[in-house]
């Protein structure tokens, strides 16, 4: 879910705007003494973030600008945009006895009898995705306000209302998962697109699976204790409903939908023993899991009870502490033991390394939260890992809905698609994309908090005064961003800069052409007050170092390069043997690139960011002697 403390969206129209390196080990150390901080008594723990949660701007106050990021997001959003409403209705209107014209999505999109399922075409959940679509399109016209997709949201609702039926969920894998999806896409559609019946038909959609629902946020294990047809039939999960529920509930839906946020909160099992400090983690599935700490942080918003930061927090150190080089997670979709090596070994035992789409989602969002409401500035680099190591290198979907969904960090790996058409990461990808305007900035009543280095422009009030910030950058491929100021009068406020925990010494922030900081402390906000004036320029220079990062403590010599916050992986055969010196050596062809090369004596090696990756075979991590 994207505006986590949620506040409206206004539409916003593009012509509208005024004219005027960490590393993995430096995280983890801070992450330790956050998680002992955390099992402090409740009045301790608030002590440890006094101030209010910073404020998340809308998303028509967020542009993107030429690059990347931009590029992905209308990608996306003309894709979703053109996508076939009656296909989209179709297993709703199949299972509610109405005419259902159009062709099947098929994939896992599609509905059949459970006796009738085919390896192709396996309708393994039925419209399991509507409502993440719906969620991403009603995101894409907040940030765009183009009226043809708010219009296309509101045809959506209006379909949906008529297909409501509580057939849909019978011999259903998953009502849980697929009830949170179109929780999200309604409540979505309500705030962000001004869907005039959206809230009614969530009323109808909650009516229709109540009955299917568990008693509670129970957990797999629970799930396998319980009568079911056949495994699959366990994965379904609850333990992330709250998260959307309490977001109903603060949207206007009803008293009812907070209560059934309670009751789906998985405290016993999940978020009393993270919040204890205890790591749960390994051997559950790792996307839903991470997927509920938002719920967990939506509960201490919603409750107040500390205990669900400190779960949040604890949660998401035990995730960083098993990561990849990358900042993706969970080989296979599942955690590992600590201390086991299983992350190394599942370089030679899996292509299926980092569930990306999903996982990024997650990820954006739990980061959002904890940076948020802790004002930790780590978080913002842990998200930025996954920005260029993950998310930003997804293959497009593909017409027929074959989309990616496994990075592959395998010791011979490769960018495929999923064999199956439609799948849950065809649903995320729609949102993570939306999001990323919003991810980019935040602010309290004080100033503003810069957090990705990409191009864009914010545009905000203070006072009277119409105020932008507008970045054109080429980070990380060049260690160095510059922000403009546009105001519509002179204005006083602090503006703060994430310095990464990966910066070096040489890192420095001028300001109009002159220094005024050096050195500023790594893994920090660094903060510059001063009464701004239109065409003031902020400038960053960072000292971006390579470092190697083993991929576990038992693999110390199986490691990944990696450049700031740019993970590099090797294309084509690596040489024989390779040096720690030859990869702390590499370097970019040109200012600016995304080819570096290193040399060893055994030969030359070729590099890049997963970015500049696309069907050539490469590689993460090197076994390295010396």
């Amino acid at each position: 879910m994207a505006e986590m403390w949620d506040h409206p969206s206004p539409r916003y129209n593009p012509v509208g705007v005024p004219t005027m390196t960490q590393s993995r080990r430096t995280f983890l150390k801070s992450g330790a003494a956050l998680a002992a901080a955390s099992l402090l008594p409740a009045r301790s723990a608030f002590a440890a973030t006094p101030d209010a949660p910073l404020d998340q701007f809308a998303y028509g106050d967020v542009e993107l600008l030429e690059g990347p990021l931009r590029q992905q997001f209308q990608a996306n959003h003309a894709f979703y945009a053109a996508l076939d409403e009656d296909r989209l209705l179709k297993p709703f209107r199949q299972r509610a006895g109405l005419a259902a014209p159009g062709d099947d999505m098929g994939g896992w999109y599609s509905w059949a009898p459970l006796d009738q399922l085919s390896a192709v075409d396996n309708g393994f959940a039925p419209g399991h995705s509507f409502g993440q679509y719906l969620s991403g399109l009603s995101r894409d016209f907040a940030a765009t306000g183009l009226q043809s997709t708010q219009q296309k949201v509101h045809r959506l609702v209006s379909g949906l209302a008529s297909a409501v039926s509580e057939h849909f969920w019978e011999g259903n894998r998953f009502p849980a998962y697929t009830y949170d999806k179109l929780s999200i896409g309604l409540i979505d559609a309500h705030q962000f697109a001004a869907a005039p019946d959206a809230l009614k038909v969530l009323d109808k959609v909650l009516d229709s699976v109540l009955a299917h629902l568990p008693p509670a946020g129970i957990s797999r294990d629970a799930q396998y204790a319980r009568p079911h047809t056949d495994e699959s039939f366990c994965w379904d999960e609850p333990y992330t409903l709250p998260e959307n529920l309490f977001l109903a509930f603060k949207r206007g839906a009803g008293q009812r939908y907070r209560d059934l946020a309670v009751r789906f909160l998985p405290n016993d099992w999940y978020f009393d023993p993270l919040a204890a400090g205890q790591n749960v983690l390994p051997g559950k599935h790792a996307y839903s899991h991470v997927n509920a700490m938002s719920s967990a942080m939506q509960a201490y918003l919603s409750l107040g009870d500390p205990k669900y930061l400190r779960a949040a927090r604890n949660g998401f150190d035990f995730v960083r502490a098993q990561s990849f080089a990358t900042g993706g997670w969970g080989p296979d979709e599942s955690f590992r033991k600590p201390g086991s090596g299983d992350l190394g070994e599942s370089l030679t035992r899996t292509h299926s390394s980092f569930e990306t789409p999903c996982g990024s989602y997650a990820h954006f969002k739990v980061t959002r939260y904890l940076l948020r409401a802790t004002r930790d500035s780590r978080y913002g680099d842990s998200m930025e890992r996954v920005l260029y190591n993950c998310i930003l290198g997804v293959k497009p979907i593909q017409p027929d809905g074959h989309g990616f969904y496994y990075s592959d960090y395998n010791s011979d790996a490769a960018k495929v698609f999923h064999p199956y058409k439609w799948h849950c990461c065809t649903g995320t990808f729609s949102q993570v994309t939306a999001d990323y305007g919003i991810s980019a900035y935040f602010r309290d009543n004080r100033g503003i908090y810069v957090n990705l280095y990409v191009p864009s422009r914010v545009t905000w009030t203070r006072g009277s005064a119409l105020i932008a910030l507008t970045q054109h950058t080429s980070y990380p491929h060049q260690p160095t961003t510059q922000i403009s100021v546009s105001a519509s009068a002179p204005s006083a406020f602090p503006v703060h800069l994430r310095i990464p925990a990966w910066a070096g010494p040489g890192t420095n922030v001028a300001v109009n052409g002159k220094r005024i900081l050096a050195s500023p402390t790594p893994g920090q906000f660094a903060r510059i007050d001063r009464t701004w004036k239109n065409g003031d320029r902020i400038e960053i220079d960072f000292d971006m170092p390579t470092m190697l990062e083993a991929v576990d403590a038992q693999h110390p010599d199986l490691v990944a390069p990696v450049h700031g916050p740019l993970a590099l992986f090797t294309v084509g055969q690596p040489p024989a043997t390779v040096s720690r010196q030859d990869l702390l050596a590499a370097c970019q062809v040109a200012p600016g690139s995304t080819d570096w090369q290193a040399k060893s004596a055994a030969g030359g090696l070729d590099l890049r960011p997963f970015t500049a990756i696309t069907d050539e075979h490469y590689r993460l991590y090197l076994n390295v002697a010396g």
